[in-house]
């Protein structure tokens, strides 16, 4: 789209070859110095900002480490785009800041009331955004993610995490046998099947909102949220039953308690996002997002043989 993106990145989960469209810059979010150096080095016209530590359960062990980085490095970053006079950003956010609502679609007006640190680190940053929108004229864009799936289309890219707490990769290990099962955490939800349902949104479609993101904010001015989800839900059984479909391969389930915290459902209306940001998700079918998740499962599991022999 003509932008050239500086990746600035601690590397603490992040993947040298996932870089292939700018430079990278290795230094962490709360590092001033660092930052100043970076920022003085390319002067950027404004930030997409991913940098959190982003599992759930992790945050319910270790607050402070999310607390410190992803609240405290936002507030460094804000801080550092301020002094260098960088007037626009866009946050990557959560469905994790409403909580567990009981009313399906879920709209930006619905009440957040987070159920994990990992939620409510999002919710300080997006009340930050907030403030210095009004203090300090920085426009922001909050995009408030529902369950990201799916890989790059051409398999440039994919999910790589360690250890993998997502449930389509999971479920995809144990299609092509890195993992003998995958575990359904609950099959008593007031649910059709009883299991969790969530909203999957292909990754592709969220990189394209955020382009358009960041195309609204060169325009205008101001604090907005948006949802991005595909407005559809499945449940962890419907996403097992098309993963069969499209692997061919037979996938082991067991079932395991429930896990707390867990909403029995979480379903975005993004009818904002597709009016205001003219965003229409493409990659929308379970179907496709499966299907691009697998062929990046194969490469690499073929990446993987190479290496070995090679050894």
């Amino acid at each position: 789209m003509g932008y050239n993106p500086i990746a600035y990145d601690n590397m603490v989960n992040g993947h040298p070859w996932a870089v292939q469209w700018g430079p990278l810059e290795v230094g962490d979010i709360c590092d001033r110095v660092c930052l100043d150096a970076v920022l003085n080095k390319y002067q950027p016209e404004a930030v997409v900002h991913f940098a959190a530590f982003a599992y759930v359960g992790e945050s319910v062990q270790h607050p402070a480490k999310y607390y410190r980085n992803n609240v405290m490095g936002s507030l460094t970053l804000l801080e550092a785009m301020v002094d260098h006079g960088i007037d626009k950003i866009v946050f990557s956010s959560t469905c994790a800041t409403y909580g567990m609502p009981e009313i399906m679609p879920i709209v930006e007006s619905t009440v957040q009331c987070p159920v994990n640190p990992y939620g409510y680190t999002k919710l300080a940053v997006e009340g930050m955004l907030k403030n210095f929108a009004t203090a300090y004229g920085i426009s922001s864009t909050c995009l408030r993610y529902f369950n990201a799936a799916g890989a790059d289309p051409d398999t440039l890219v994919g999910e790589d995490h360690n250890s993998e707490t997502h449930l389509i990769p999971l479920v995809l290990d144990a299609a092509i046998g890195r993992r003998d099962s995958i575990t359904v955490f609950g099959d008593d939800y007031p649910t059709p099947d009883g299991s969790c349902i969530r909203d999957y949104i292909h990754v592709a479609d969220l990189a394209e909102a955020h382009l358009l993101a960041l195309q609204k904010l060169e325009q205008g001015s101001g604090f907005n949220v948006f949802n991005l989800g595909n407005g559809k839900g499945f449940s962890v059984f419907d996403v097992v039953k098309v993963a069969q479909q499209v692997t061919g391969r037979e996938i082991k389930v067991k079932l395991g308690p429930r896990r707390e915290g867990d909403p029995a459902q979480l379903v975005a209306d993004a009818t904002k996002a597709c009016r205001y940001l003219g965003w229409k998700p493409e990659l929308h079918q379970l179907e496709t997002i499966i299907e691009t998740a697998w062929r990046w499962t194969l490469k690499q599991a073929s990446t993987e043989i190479i290496n070995h022999d090679a050894d």
